[in-house]
C-alpha cells in the first residue's frame, strides 16, 4: 500500500516556476515507478512525466521535456516536478501516481492512467496570463 500526498501548487504568473512535491508513505516506495499527471476542467487526465525506481530514467509527454523536470529522492520517499516557463495552458490539477512495475519497465508504457496503482489527491496549479 502506498499513500501519496501532493503539495506545492498555487497561483503563478506566466513565465514563472513551481516545484511540486509528492510525499509517499510505505516502505516500498523505491520499488515503484512514479508519474505525474494533470487534469484541467472538462478534460481528461493527461500524462506529464514518469521516473523509474532508481531515478536514473525519465520519460516525458511531448512538449514537456525542457520545461518540466521530474526527480525523486528515495531516502525521503518523495518525487518532485519542477515546472519552469509556465503557461496559462498548464493550469490544471496535478496528480502524482505510483506504478507497481518491474525496475526495467519501458517508461513509455506508463503514459496511461490505467497503468498506475495508487494516486494522490492532487494539487492545483493556476497560471495567470
Amino acid at each position: 500500500q502506498v499513500h501519496l500526498v501532493e503539495s506545492g501548487g498555487g497561483l503563478v504568473q506566466a513565465g514563472g516556476s513551481l516545484r511540486l512535491s509528492c510525499a509517499a508513505s510505505g516502505r516500498t516506495f523505491s520499488s515503484y515507478a512514479m508519474g505525474w499527471f494533470r487534469q484541467a476542467p472538462g478534460k481528461k487526465r493527461e500524462f506529464v512525466a514518469v521516473i523509474s525506481w532508481s531515478g536514473r530514467n525519465t520519460y516525458y509527454a511531448n512538449g514537456q521535456k525542457g520545461r518540466f523536470t521530474i526527480s525523486r529522492d528515495n531516502a525521503k520517499n518523495t518525487v518532485f516536478l519542477q515546472m519552469n516557463s509556465l503557461k496559462p495552458e498548464d493550469t490544471a490539477a496535478y496528480y502524482c501516481a505510483a506504478a507497481n512495475v518491474p525496475y526495467n519497465q519501458d517508461l513509455s508504457t506508463l503514459r496511461w492512467v490505467t497503468e498506475y496503482n495508487y494516486w494522490g489527491q492532487g494539487t492545483q496549479v493556476t497560471v495567470s496570463s
